[in-house]
């Protein structure tokens, strides 16, 4: 996306996964494990915007919380205005993490555990012990401030461009504004998380996350209540993609029994009331947007076959009011669901990694899965 210079992927493999739509192929088997593949993804897709988690993990002044690793490590912290930013994960002085990938802190400031350097919650160079005490030694604290990188706060996910050169933000969200913003999840609250390590390449979740075309196989409770041929995909002119799904007459959302446990968010309209939105955040972020809740995944690659997910469930806070409120209704469906979700993409992973795989077809099914495939393929080729 940055780079001039294209993925290291055949050039023919790509005009492949670029032809048109009934006649196209996969990506090639070396953009889900060659590491050199993922290095590139790396400095590229991943250096662009990027959901870095929610505001609602950083409560409070002098909340800090590390993100990512290796080139896009992120720093955010919530300053005394209120405001999170986003700095390098890297100290001025000597290069050490501020803090270690997934740490959390809450102080007045930020201090590096290496050599004490102590910075303010906007990021200022506060104290650098002992370099005052040298007479004759020039030092100007003014030029060793974090590096602060370009962070939107979006219906309270927050979004990094590591790189400071990708679009407009508003380029990145265009047409999304009247799919998510009437479910506000600014307002909602996260009363349920789980963490998943895939063996598989984040390329392969979001493309099972795609399409409903092995619903019927491995997900027969949610086949029950949404049939695998209910919705359809849309088409998005950012760098969003997804589609949705209807339920059946007698469900009220998507949970074991079709039952909700909780409380319809507020100002839906009728067919939100009985659909299921499924959109994709390029490159790592999954939002499911369901009548009584949202569902999100947030994907950070660890390796070319290796995942973290962070599942998180927020609700209004009229359903936290509710004496007898319990979110399992929703967190055992959807756990259920993932690890399902999670045994297919480890085998995907295990095949590919067999050098007798070749890209195969898409079925007509998969159009959602070829909106992804082409995004990533055009960023390969150095296009958006």
């Amino acid at each position: 996306m940055f780079k001039q210079e294209p993925a290291p992927v055949p050039a023919e493999d790509l005009a492949a996964s670029l032809a048109p739509f009934g006649q196209s192929r996969m990506l090639p088997r070396e953009a889900y494990v060659d590491p050199k593949v993922f290095e590139w993804e790396k400095q590229n897709i991943f250096a662009g915007w990027h959901c870095v988690g929610h505001a609602g993990d950083l409560e409070g002044a002098g909340a800090q919380k590390a993100v990512g690793a290796d080139p896009n490590g992120v720093l955010l912290v919530r300053g005394e205005d209120g405001q999170v930013r986003a700095f390098a994960n890297v100290c001025r002085h000597r290069g050490h993490e501020l803090l270690s990938c997934g740490g959390m802190a809450k102080r007045r400031g930020i201090v590096c555990p290496y050599h004490s350097w102590s910075y303010k919650l906007n990021g200022e160079l506060r104290n650098a012990p002992g370099f005052d005490s040298v007479d004759g030694f020039d030092f100007d604290t003014s030029q060793f401030g974090l590096t602060e990188l370009r962070l939107v706060n979006w219906h309270g996910y927050l979004f990094v461009d590591p790189s400071g050169a990708d679009v407009d933000f508003g380029e990145h969200v265009v047409g999304m504004e009247d799919i998510i913003g009437p479910y506000r999840p600014e307002d909602l609250t996260v009363v349920a998380r789980h963490s998943y390590e895939l063996d598989t390449n984040w390329k392969v979740i979001v493309e099972n996350y795609q399409e409903c075309y092995h619903c019927q196989a491995i997900h027969p409770e949610l086949s029950r209540i949404s049939p695998p041929t209910s919705g359809e995909n849309i088409e998005l002119p950012g760098d969003w993609m997804g589609g949705w799904m209807s339920m059946i007459d007698e469900a009220q959302t998507m949970s074991l029994s079709g039952q909700s446990g909780g409380v319809a968010i507020k100002g839906l309209s009728q067919q939100e009331l009985r659909t299921v939105m499924y959109l994709v955040g390029f490159p790592n972020l999954l939002v499911s947007l369901h009548p009584d809740y949202v569902m999100t995944h947030l994907m950070t690659p660890l390796a070319v076959d290796r995942t973290h997910v962070e599942c998180a469930w927020a609700f209004p806070k009229e359903a936290l009011e509710k004496p007898d409120f319990d979110p399992s209704y929703a967190v055992d469906f959807w756990d259920l669901t993932n690890r399902q979700d999670w045994a297919a993409c480890g085998s995907v992973q295990r095949g590919l990694s067999s050098p007798h795989s070749r890209p195969g077809p898409l079925a007509p099914d998969e159009d959602g899965v070829y909106q992804f495939v082409t995004r990533v393929a055009r960023a390969y080729t150095g296009t958006r």
